[in-house]
């Protein structure tokens, strides 16, 4: 659930990034995308730590 919403919240804040930015369309998507990846890797550590602590 941590790797969706990251990915989620990301992609809206990297979208909304690059609007700020006068950004054009491939830009605002690059951004969307990069940021996506970003919170979904982080979510997904999140992830892995409670799980460890779970055992």
């Amino acid at each position: 659930m941590f790797v969706l919403f990251g990915g989620l919240i990301g992609a809206i804040l990297g979208g909304l990034t690059a609007k700020r930015r006068k950004g054009k369309g491939l830009d605002i998507l690059q951004y969307a995308v990069v940021y996506a990846l970003i919170f979904a890797l982080v979510g997904m550590f999140i992830t892995l730590v409670i799980h460890r602590m779970a055992i």
